[in-house]
């Protein structure tokens, strides 16, 4: 199998993309549920890797080993033990210009149990070409957006969150250093903080040029009286806390990305929303409000603050969608509600585009509005539905979702936010998935 697209960079600077931490985990498609176990020696030859991946119920470990490396023009995956008999794997990038090439891959495998297993040749074929196209639609969106021509030091919370841990990765393949802020189990760069104890030392910031703040505790729990005030303290102490500490500092950065939610604006119905409509008076709305204030120490030190509101993330590996999706799969899909609210939704690549973007660019600033077009529930699960090839004809009544979720429900998935993202198209910033049925394709790999 084999496929061959143009990416707008030199093809040396392809090559050392793939050579950078976080390359391969940036390439796994999230829908297969491949997770890195192990990894060393960059791509040199005989350089392993180790990969845990499904296979029906259980899971498998997949060594791979690196071969016939030409260094800025391909090397070669080769599996040494795994779930298939054989798979060698070719990644080449040839010159087109002297600021484009092109990217092939080619694919050779052997599956197991020979006669038998070759009945699932065609399954596994269908599986690597949609692999391959994800694979190859990743990087020709990393080169259009283009490479920072100054590398900088970024400081992240929430780094090992399901946004964070990719965002980190989308950071470090782009060229910056990345500096954790965690709680626990830091590594030799990281910098620790305990947000509940109001503990971080503004020393541990120096020398960083831009933070991205995404902590936070879950709302994807049922709202208790005890969750909702760990939803906004949460948000309340680690935002101030950190931007106390930045605007301490004798060397600020030029940015702080503090992100918000488009629960900013409660619901609104039919009403559009751009990033000057007035906030509304629900619970979300209310920890939205008191999230971006808590960055004011930083504004008024001159930091420039940048506030992501972001809409219900696509991806199959975590956020809404599994949830949305799972009843739609299971061919019990259909409408919540009424299917008249307004949802607001953003592939997850335009998540991690927009906050890349946002670090360095000074077009962003103030509330930003991160999301594509909205949908109406109906019309949304009716293109989800279509995208997965099942039917959603039958309706989940609202009085169902609150004996479920409770408040959740009328604050998360019976909410109507018409938002539209004035900010992002007065920007330098080009969202990738602008359209639902092509974020839902890219994501799910249909």
């Amino acid at each position: 199998m084999e496929r061959t697209d143009s990416v707008t960079a030199p093809a040396g600077a392809v090559y050392a993309w793939h050579e950078r931490p976080g390359a391969l985990e940036r390439l796994l498609p999230p829908w297969q549920r491949v997770t890195v176990v192990q990894q060393g020696g960059g791509l040199t030859d005989g350089a392993r890797t180790v990969l845990s991946v499904p296979v029906g119920p259980v899971r498998m470990r997949w060594v791979a080993r690196h071969r016939n490396t030409v260094p800025g023009r391909q090397f070669v995956d080769e599996m040494v033990s795994g779930p298939l008999a054989h798979w060698v794997h070719l990644h080449k990038m040839l010159p087109q210009s002297d600021t484009s090439s092109s990217v092939h891959d080619r694919v050779e495998f052997t599956p197991p149990l020979g006669p038998l297993g070759a009945l699932a040749t065609p399954w596994i074929r269908r599986r690597v070409d949609r692999m391959l196209r994800y694979r190859h639609e990743i990087l020709r969106d990393e080169f259009a957006q283009g490479m920072p021509a100054v590398p900088l030091t970024v400081a992240v919370t929430g780094a090992t969150g399901f946004i964070g841990s990719r965002l980190v990765r989308a950071l470090t393949t782009s060229g910056h250093l990345v500096r954790r802020i965690v709680r626990h189990d830091p590594g030799a760069d990281d910098i620790v903080w305990h947000p509940a104890r109001g503990e971080l030392d503004p020393r541990r910031l120096d020398g960083v040029d831009a933070v991205l703040h995404l902590a936070g505790a879950s709302i994807s729990r049922r709202w208790t009286r005890e969750q909702k005030q760990r939803i906004r303290e949460s948000r309340r102490t680690s935002t101030a806390l950190l931007a106390r500490a930045l605007s301490r500092l004798d060397r600020k950065p030029a940015v702080l990305v503090s992100m918000s939610a488009v629960g900013y604006y409660g619901s609104q119905g039919d009403t559009v929303l751009d990033e000057q409509a007035a906030p509304g008076d629900d619970f979300l709305a209310e920890v939205c409000k008191v999230w971006e204030a808590s960055a004011d120490p930083a504004r008024e030190a001159g930091i420039r603050v940048v506030h992501p509101r972001l809409g219900i993330v696509l991806s199959p590996a975590g956020g809404a969608l599994p949830l949305l999706s799972l009843p739609v799969r299971l061919g019990v899909g259909g409408r919540l509600g009424s299917g008249d609210q307004w949802l607001s939704w953003v592939a997850l690549d335009d998540v991690l585009g927009v906050l890349r973007h946002a670090i360095e660019h000074d077009d962003l600033s103030g509330p930003v509005n991160l999301v594509g077009r909205a949908e109406r529930n109906r019309d949304f699960i009716a293109t989800l539905a279509g995208v997965l090839h099942r039917p959603a004809a039958i309706p989940v009544p609202a009085f169902a979702l609150r004996a479920v979720a409770g408040e959740m429900a009328d604050g998360l998935l019976l909410a109507s936010q018409r938002v539209e993202a004035a900010a992002l198209a007065q920007s330098m910033y080009r969202m990738r998935y602008p359209e639902l049925e092509g974020a839902l394709r890219h994501v799910l790999g249909r």
